[in-house]
């Protein structure tokens, strides 16, 4: 363990904890737009810089361990200058048409810009950025507010391992790209959204993020119910309607969706979804109360199962629920003498 001194508090750390990890534990808020929790720290930003005691240059806190003795000041004139400035080199490269973008309210480079003061950059405009990226069913892609902090392209090939995105061209004009500036909608993108998931600004944003702002919605924790992996998500709902998803750290996915359960979530609006059981009568499906559709099922089983015996039924479970639920499934189906037991992942 070592003992650090932040801001005049006392800590007590293991060690191999970040300054940035210490801080957290602390409560001390430090800005951060490359950092990434399930991600090993990289420093490309520079925005997360604090001062050590006995050391000359401003040191970045999500990359430095804390040593013994170690004393850290989080905020002083220096560190307020050094991140100003970080935001206005940022913005050089940056489009700030922040009201026609649908990441207002959301965007940590705007947030940053209004905590330091910062209202205009005082360096020229001269990156030249690929045109807009729409292809894609789910999200779009607009370089032009592209920071360059690598989250997607990390995400992608780190977390979701797929490789579609990396960096091209160099100096001022590095810009993310997919391999042979194909469209997202030609590569090998899954379209699983956790690039856009992580994206500090509104260079990747999902189509549906332009009908709502974030301090119009509520975040409802709950498990993605498309298999039983159990994925942890946020519902965001606006007017009592969900509009989208975001992943969250849980144990399962640790702030990872597929594309199911990042975009596949219009079923629960939708007008076919069914309110009620329904019995074929007459060959007509029509619509019966709980009791009575139970009691159909479990007249038929009987019935199926006296006549031709119990190999003549077959249960069918189902991906969308719980495996607890799945279980108890298949132990009712062996209860009743078969061990016909099929599962829709494959359909």
């Amino acid at each position: 363990m070592h003992n650090v001194i932040i801001d005049g508090q006392s800590i007590e750390v293991e060690k191999g904890t970040t300054i940035l990890k210490a801080c957290e534990q602390l409560g001390i808020e430090i800005p951060t737009l490359c950092h990434l929790e399930h991600l090993a720290p990289e420093g490309s930003c520079r925005m997360c810089v604090v001062e050590v005691e006995g050391v000359q240059n401003l040191q970045i806190s999500c990359a430095t361990p804390c040593w013994d003795g170690m004393v850290v000041t989080t905020m002083n004139d220096r560190i307020r200058t050094f991140r100003s400035m970080i935001v206005e080199l940022l913005l050089a490269h940056h489009d700030v048409d922040c009201f026609n973008c649908s990441a207002v309210g959301d965007c940590k480079l705007y947030q940053y810009a209004m905590e330091y003061g910062v209202e205009e950059s005082r360096f020229d405009h001269i990156k030249k950025v690929p045109v807009k990226d729409e292809s894609s069913d789910f999200f779009n892609y607009d370089p032009s507010k592209c920071i360059l902090c690598r989250r997607c392209v990390r995400t992608c090939n780190e977390l979701q391992s797929n490789g579609t995105l990396s960096l091209k061209k160099r100096g001022g004009d590095t810009f993310v790209s997919l391999p042979f500036d194909k469209l997202f909608k030609d590569s090998n993108c899954v379209s699983c959204g956790n690039c856009v998931s992580v994206c500090p600004t509104g260079a990747l944003t999902t189509k549906a993020s332009k009908t709502y702002r974030s301090w119009e919605v509520t975040r409802t924790r709950t498990t993605c119910s498309y298999c039983g992996v159990g994925c942890q998500m946020d519902l965001l709902v606006k007017n009592d309607k969900v509009v989208g998803v975001e992943p969250a750290d849980g144990a399962p996915n640790k702030n990872l969706l597929c594309v199911k359960g990042k975009f596949a979530y219009n079923f629960i609006n939708s007008p076919d979804r069914l309110t009620t059981p329904l019995i074929r009568k007459d060959g007509v499906l029509t619509p019966a109360s709980w009791d009575e559709a139970l009691d159909f099922v479990a007249d038929n089983i009987k019935k199926v199962k006296d006549e031709s015996g119990p190999d003549a039924l077959a249960g069918f479970a189902s991906g969308r629920v719980s495996n607890e639920d799945n279980y108890v499934f298949m132990k009712m189906m062996r209860s009743i003498g078969t061990n016909n037991v099929d599962h829709c992942a494959r359909v």
